[in-house]
């Protein structure tokens, strides 16, 4: 049989979903059984060259938690490229007279996934450096890359952790991921406690009580913070317990990303020297700026994305989404902003057009995918397991095959697979996109066989009774099949 009629008989039985060898492992099989996950909650398809190993229910559309983010990381690399990269700026369009700025100093935000404390810090010394030390105008910033420009206004908290690092939504001119990192100290009798960066009129204080639990269960006696205005002050609070004789660190996402960026903003221009005649304010219009005063560029898209898959960063996954409905990619040109015509559409729906219109490039059928934010972070997105390994499919034809490989990760040696399958000949091997969230657990990657021939392996399971880890063995169950088939 040719081997254009073989690939032709394998893709019509994976979209069948059935095969003579679709006959679920008998380790994962006992596991399921054994932990009450009934079979038809699980979407599994192990693919070696052009046959198929296992397909189970593989056109069944399912919730993918984060390996949601191959889509995202695939559809990235091939419309805007291994060299994109995001940037931050700092533009006007006055002029500087005596060491002072005539006017406006615009901020423009530009998906930087990088832009942090120091580098905000560099890019102040910049202005220095070229003699500024008093901004006559107002400070403008300018996050209209994304529309809407703040993606997170109005949005119901994901789960009761809306202060937890995975739930920050980006927006274009996202610092330091909004976050302020606590150190708390205790003794027998008193809780102190450090807040960073600092920022412009902004103090902490606790509500804590002490406690006689153990140092290590610290987070069970943690509640949620808030904060609270006190004029142009905020106070950040503390609530719950804390051990006594302890010393802990966390960081928390709960102040608004404009009173963040401006307060952080404020404090390190006065740390300089700097004085503001006007305030720190958004603009809902892009001013004309012709002359750039300081720019940071984030790291390459590759090396964003390493970060994003290898720790399952939502953050990322959701900057690089959103990147992907606000720029064009152009062979010639490069990426370059959309037109403002074009730009008055949701980022958000922009970007699910650019990854339908990969998918569809790359014979991937899109019936039955549920495009929210790109991180699997929802309660809403949906994917079938045949979706998952025609991407993965995809990856290994791709020109930026070795670049989307590093992404992943590696079986018993980084990321979130960093504990997982060290008993396994699948260690340090292969590559899988992990994801989880209540209900659901799934994985999607490479795993190189007892021949070390690359298979694609995509498991799904949704269902109540994947929790305390059950699932997790399910899966892994699947994965050391594979490697030692």
């Amino acid at each position: 049989m040719s081997s254009s009629i073989k690939s032709l008989l394998a893709a019509a039985l994976l979209a069948a979903g059935v095969v003579h060898a679709a006959d679920l492992p008998e380790p994962v099989v006992r596991l399921m059984q054994s932990s009450g996950i009934p079979l038809e909650a699980a979407g599994i398809v192990v693919l070696r060259g052009d046959s198929t190993l296992v397909s189970h229910n593989a056109t069944q559309s399912m919730q993918p938690a984060s390996t949601m983010k191959l889509f995202t990381a695939m559809t990235a690399l091939e419309q805007l490229g291994p060299v994109f990269r995001g940037r931050t700026e700092f533009r006007t369009n006055a002029d500087v007279v005596n060491g002072v700025l005539q006017g406006d100093l615009i901020l423009r935000g530009g998906a930087d996934a990088d832009f942090n404390e120091d580098a905000l810090v560099h890019m102040v010394q910049a202005l220095r450096n070229q003699g500024i030390r008093k901004i006559k105008g107002d400070i403008v910033v300018d996050r209209l890359l994304f529309q809407p420009s703040r993606p997170d206004a109005g949005q119901p908290p994901f789960d009761e952790y809306p202060w937890a690092y995975y739930n920050v939504i980006p927006n274009a001119a996202l610092v330091n991921t909004n976050l302020l990192k606590v150190e708390m100290r205790s003794t027998a009798d008193k809780l102190s406690l450090v807040m960073m960066p600092e920022l412009d009129k902004v103090t902490i204080r606790s509500e804590m009580k002490l406690s006689d639990a153990a140092c290590s269960a610290w987070e069970n006696g943690w509640r949620s913070p808030d904060y609270a205005r006190k004029g142009e002050r905020i106070e950040v609070v503390l609530h719950g317990s804390f051990p006594k004789d302890c010393i802990k660190s966390t960081s928390i996402n709960v102040l608004d990303s404009q009173d963040y960026l401006a307060r952080l903003l404020l404090a390190e221009w006065r740390k300089q020297g700097g004085s503001l005649t006007g305030e720190v304010r958004d603009t809902t219009a892009t001013t004309v700026a012709p002359r750039l005063l300081a720019e940071h560029v984030s790291r390459t898209l590759p090396e964003v994305l390493r970060d994003t898959n290898k720790q399952s960063d939502n953050t990322l996954a959701r900057t690089v989404f959103l990147s992907l409905g606000s720029l064009e990619a152009d062979a010639t040109l490069g990426s370059r902003p959309l037109a403002a015509d074009a730009a008055q559409t949701s980022t958000a729906m922009r970007a699910e057009t650019a990854i339908r219109a990969w998918l569809q490039q790359h014979n991937i059928d899109g019936n039955g995918l549920i495009l929210d934010n790109g991180s699997g972070l929802s309660r809403t997105e949906r994917a079938t397991p045949a979706q998952l390994a025609g991407v993965l499919q995809a990856g290994l034809k791709s020109l930026w095959m070795p670049e989307f490989l590093s992404t992943l990760p590696i079986a018993a040696t980084d990321g979130t697979m960093r504990r997982r399958l060290k008993d396994s000949p699948a260690a340090q091997r292969a590559r899988l996109k992990t994801g989880s969230l209540s209900g659901v657990i799934a994985i999607a990657g490479y795993v190189p066989d007892a021949s070390n021939q690359p298979c694609i392996v995509v498991a799904i399971l949704n269902d109540a009774h994947v929790a305390n880890g059950a699932g997790r063995a399910v899966l892994d169950a699947l994965v050391d099949w594979v490697a030692r088939n």
